[in-house]
């Protein structure tokens, strides 16, 4: 009886070890999926997208040093200042911490804009972190984003 209930107790502690170490790996294929989803919508404009998975206190600094609210960001795009033909992911590193609860993503991208005037290619090469938090009700939030030009 009693090695039995050992053994219980055993099997029932590597279970929850198994889950704690699988639920950060969920949680960062997760986190990676929705920046994916999130670039995608910005050159879309999907805002429904956007005004969902924004916190409603995001700060957004771009890497002009221009900051932005979740409002006035989705708001730009929609007014044409923050235009967006294409958005390649280079390299996206998430971390996760907290049980799960936090992700801090760091990554380059490569954004192609509405060409200048001239019609040459317009592109910004950027490196980025992101901080994202996961709302029992509203799944995971980005609640900060900044980026900042690579050399050319």
């Amino acid at each position: 009886m009693r090695k039995t209930l050992l053994f219980t107790l055993v099997l029932a502690l590597l279970g929850a070890v198994a889950i704690a170490r699988k639920a950060p790996a969920d949680a960062r294929q997760e986190v990676e999926n929705l920046e994916r989803q999130r670039f995608a919508a910005q050159v879309s404009k999907d805002y429904a997208f956007l005004e969902k998975v924004f916190a409603d206190d995001l700060i957004y600094t771009h890497a002009s040093g221009k900051q932005n609210g979740k409002s006035d960001y989705i708001q730009s795009i929609r007014d044409g200042k923050s235009q967006y033909d294409k958005i390649d992911v280079e390299a996206i590193n998430v971390r996760v911490y907290a049980g799960g609860k936090t992700a801090v993503v760091n990554g380059t991208i490569l954004i192609t804009l509405p060409p200048k005037a001239d019609g040459q290619p317009n592109l910004a090469h950027l490196k980025y972190v992101v901080v994202q938090v996961k709302d029992k009700k509203k799944g995971w939030q980005v609640v900060l984003w900044q980026s900042q030009k690579l050399a050319s």
